[in-house]
């Protein structure tokens, strides 16, 4: 088995959102995407899509993105990500969800000998602008968080943690949310959430912080192909 990555999908395949607004690279992101999705993925596969699904705002929305992602091959395991709004209700959306597709929240999928965990996360305390409504979704999405983890530890699986902000702070110093994959052992989370200029937010394939690799999976970062993380 192994297992892919990618976030940021963006999809608004029954909608008229299109990502080629944000540069000519978006350009048919999806069908480069799936193309290489269909090319490298095995039905024993898993792949990870952390946040940013869909540009929808309903579910009659969301449903031809949601029904593109499910009949791709392989095991998807996705979490929200900040633009998920059509993302109301998780009976709701596990109810649309077929052909091996899963959503974390609050809780962890065991795959083969890993277990699968995480949560959407939320900008950092230090971030500007950060208002106390943003402390109380931070405080909200790190309990979240460590929901995922202590059910993923029951399992005594090899955890891999999804979050879609980014888990540690601005210049790479530890949060509350790396810590939480430190308590609980984790060596490998993805996360996505960052778009555009990378060399600006100095952004790289991979950061280390303790023992846990972190790996930045947007789909443009990754030049819109899924990334074999194990």
């Amino acid at each position: 088995m192994k297992i892919f990555a990618i976030s940021d999908l963006h999809l608004s395949l029954g909608g008229e959102k299109s990502m080629d607004i944000f540069g000519p690279h978006w350009e048919n992101h999806w069908q480069r995407i799936a193309e290489d999705w269909r090319s490298k993925v095995q039905p024993e596969d898993v792949v990870l899509i952390a946040g940013d699904i869909s540009w929808a705002m309903q579910y009659e929305e969301a449903l031809p993105d949601l029904q593109a992602i499910c009949a791709m091959p392989g095991t998807k395991v996705m979490i929200k990500g900040n633009h998920d709004f059509w993302h109301a209700s998780l009976q709701k959306t596990r109810q649309l969800l077929e052909n091996h597709t899963y959503f974390i929240q609050n809780d962890a999928i065991e795959l083969g000998d890993f277990v699968f965990a995480g949560t959407r996360g939320w900008k950092q305390w230090q971030e500007e602008g950060f208002t106390p409504q943003d402390e109380k979704i931070y405080r909200r999405e790190a309990g979240r968080l460590r929901l995922s983890l202590e059910q993923a530890k029951k399992t005594g699986r090899k955890i891999i943690g999804m979050s879609h902000y980014p888990p540690f702070l601005a210049n790479r110093g530890p949060s509350v949310f790396t810590q939480c994959y430190g308590e609980f052992g984790v060596e490998t989370v993805i996360y996505g959430h960052v778009h555009g200029d990378f060399t600006k937010f100095h952004m790289e394939p991979r950061i280390r912080i303790e023992n846990t690799d972190y790996f930045l999976t947007s789909c443009d970062f990754l030049n819109f192909q899924l990334k074999q993380i194990l």
